[in-house]
Formats: structure tokens, C-alpha cells, sequence
């Protein structure tokens, strides 16, 4: 119904424009409105087709970088989960070389503290078994030469010497000896042999070959003792030096290994912290280009909207212009050879400013330059009609 309005409008506009019967009886304007309006439509057309395209660019480059920045953010949510996650098990594992250490220490100064005490132990012990061997042989000696002394009958010889003396002390100072056994002895070497309380040389010599035989055993035992201790002590210095290797061993391991992760927990840390200040800005990103995108949609939709409009009513207007019925609206509007000079005056002034007032209501609804060239043409300016 616009078209209808807009094209009759411009064929009352041409008619009254027309100079004279005879000029417009020979000219038909209606085919260069149409070609005008053709251009019109053809370069409207062709600007919606780029401006199609360039939207259409763009929303693909939305569209690619939307998912491109999707990937991007579920890439660094899911390293920032793993990196945190190896984190925390960096620093569990950590803490429990860490403890693990303050054990093996423990465990290293308590073998160092075992070997100290069963040293200084073993350093006694075999200092005791030196003097006690150094005493049964010494008293075994004494006591082989008080029996070939009696033997010999040299006995009161003996008796003045050294040995005789070191034996007298052995008697005394021997707890397991019966005391009437000991009181022989001691009669025998202070000299009271043959007196009425003195015991005889084959008793005496008995009773110190017991003694020196059971010095013997004592001594035997003694060095067993020692030989049972002297091993115990060296297989145990075996398994704490074992063992205090292998502590030793450990801890050098852990402590590397605790370097070694407080660094790995420093590199994932500083990239933790990078992944996500790149997520923050990635997440930033596509927020604005949402955003941006959806503002570009609405404005190309309404852009497209009126451009269809547009189109809709140019071609209204050229499908009316074209119609057999446009030529008859045309020269109905032209005046007769019986109108006078004042009648086709007023009729021209009055088509004038109805089409007129329809091509500036076109103008500023269309906001085409094309319909100021037909407003032009009507204000009596030369437009190349």
C-alpha cells in the first residue's frame, strides 16, 4: 500500500512538472524513475552483501576464537586442579622425608651411642682378662716351682724367694679356698714343714698341684670368656657399622630427595601461579568477546531488518511503476487540450505538494540520498529528467 502511495506520488510530481501538453504528451519520465529506482535497489542489495560478509568474518572469528578460549580456560582449570593436587603431594611427601630423617638420625645416633658403650665395654673387659691372665700365670709359675722345689728337697731355698712370697698372697687373697687348705699352705710357706703342726711335703705338694691345676682351669675359662666376648663384640661392631652405613646411606638419599622436591615444589608453585593469572585473563577475554559478539548479532539483525525493508519497498515501488496501470495514473494526470493556462497551473502546484510531501516521508523513513534527487527535481531544479 506504501509503494502504491510513494509511486503514484512521483508519477503526480512528474506530471506537474511538465512544461507543456506537447512535452508531455512526447515524454515518458516513468522509465527513468524506474531506473533510478533499479540502482537504487541494486546498490542497496550489493552493500547488504558486504556488509553480510563482513559480519559473517566476524562471527567466525567469534565463533573460532570462543572455542579456542573454551579450550584454553578448561585446559588451565584442569592444570591448575593437577598442579595443585601435585602440590599438596609434593609437600606431603616432603614433610614425611622430612621426618623420616629426624628418625634415621635418631636411629644413627643411638648405633654411634651402642658402639661407643659396648667399645669402652670391650676395652675394659679385655684390660680385666690381661690382669687376670698376667695373675694365674704369674701364680701358676709360683706354683710349678714350690712343687719341683718340694720335690727336690730345696724347699726351704724356695721359700726365701719371690715366688714363694707371690703365692702366699694368692692363698690369702683366694676365696674359694677352704680355710683349713689354706692354713697348710701358709704353714708350709712360712716355713713350719715338719713341726708338730706343719703339714708334710707329699700333702703339700698335693694341695698345690690342685691349686695350680685349678688356677689352670680358671685361667682356660678366663680366655674362653674372652675369646666369647672379643667375638661378640667384633660381629657386633659388624652390624652396627652395617647399620650405621645404611642409616648414613639413607639420609644422604633423603636429603637429596628433599632438595630435590622443595625445588619441584617451587617450578609447580610459579607455574600454578601463571596458569592462573593466564586463566584470569583468558576467562576476561571471553567474557568481553561473548559480549561484543552478541552486541555485533543484534545490530546486524537490525541492520538486515531494515535493509529488507527497504528492499520490500523499492521493489513495491518498481513492480507498481512497471504496471500497465501506471501509464493511465500518468496521463490521467496530465491536463486536456480544453484546461486552461490557470487550471493546469493550480493542478501542477497542487500534484507538487502531495509529492512532495510523500517523497520527504520516504526520505526520512528510507534515509536515501536517491529520493533528495526526485525532491530536487521537484523544487524545479534540473535533475536530468
Amino acid at each position: 500500500m506504501r509503494a502504491t502511495s510513494a509511486a503514484a506520488a512521483l508519477l503526480l510530481a512528474l506530471a506537474g512538472s511538465a512544461p507543456t501538453l506537447s512535452a508531455a504528451h512526447r515524454t515518458n519520465p516513468i522509465r527513468k524513475v524506474v531506473t533510478m529506482l533499479q540502482d537504487m535497489q541494486t546498490k542497496v542489495a550489493e552493500e547488504g552483501k558486504k556488509e553480510e560478509d563482513l559480519y559473517e568474518k566476524f562471527m567466525c572469528y567469534c565463533t573460532k576464537n570462543s572455542v579456542l578460549l573454551d579450550q584454553a580456560i578448561e585446559d588451565g582449570k584442569e592444570k591448575i586442579e593437577s598442579s595443585g593436587a601435585e602440590v599438596v603431594a609434593k609437600v606431603e611427601k616432603k614433610a614425611q622425608l622430612n621426618a623420616d630423617l629426624i628418625e634415621h638420625n635418631a636411629g644413627k645416633a643411638a648405633a654411634e651411642e651402642a658402639v661407643a658403650t659396648a667399645s669402652a665395654l670391650r676395652e675394659k673387659e679385655s684390660k680385666e682378662y690381661a690382669k687376670v691372665k698376667a695373675d694365674y700365670k704369674t701364680n701358676i709359675a709360683s706354683v710349678k716351682k714350690a712343687v719341683a722345689a718340694i720335690e727336690q728337697g730345696a724347699d726351704g731355698s724356695f721359700l726365701q724367694t719371690t715366688a714363694a712370697g707371690m703365692l702366699r698372697s694368692f692363698a690369702m687373697e683366694r676365696s674359694e679356698m677352704s680355710d683349713a687348705t689354706r692354713q697348710e699352705v701358709l704353714a708350709f710357706l712360712s716355713g713350719s714343714q715338719g713341726s708338730e703342726y706343719g703339714p708334710q711335703s707329699g700333702e703339700i705338694t698335693g694341695i698345690l698341684k690342685t691349686m695350680g691345676d685349678e688356677m689352670a682351669q680358671s685361667l682356660k675359662e678366663a680366655a674362653e670368656t674372652e675369646t666369647g666376648a672379643t667375638t661378640n663384640y667384633e660381629g657386633l661392631m659388624v652390624a652396627k657399622n652395617k647399620e650405621l652405613s645404611m642409616l648414613q646411606q639413607q639420609i644422604e638419599d633423603k636429603m637429596e630427595r628433599v632438595g630435590t622436591l622443595g625445588v619441584e615444589i617451587a617450578a609447580v608453585s610459579g607455574g600454578l601461579e601463571d596458569t592462573t593469572e593466564t586463566l584470569a585473563q583468558d576467562q576476561k577475554f571471553k567474557a568481553e568477546l561473548d559480549a561484543g559478539c552478541s552486541t555485533k548479532t543484534a545490530e546486524w539483525e537490525e541492520v538486515k531488518k531494515t535493509r529488507a525493508e527497504e528492499l520490500v519497498a523499492i521493489g513495491e515501488t518498481i513492480k507498481v511503476l512497471n504496471d500497465d496501470d501506471a501509464l493511465d495514473l500518468f496521463k490521467k494526470t496530465l491536463p486536456s487540450a480544453s484546461s486552461s493556462f490557470m487550471q493546469i497551473q493550480v493542478s501542477a502546484s497542487a500534484l507538487k505538494a502531495q509529492a512532495l510531501q510523500k517523497i520527504h516521508a520516504a526520505t526520512n523513513r528510507l534515509n536515501r540520498p536517491e529520493l533528495d534527487l526526485l525532491a530536487l527535481a521537484l523544487h524545479g531544479k534540473k535533475v536530468g529528467f
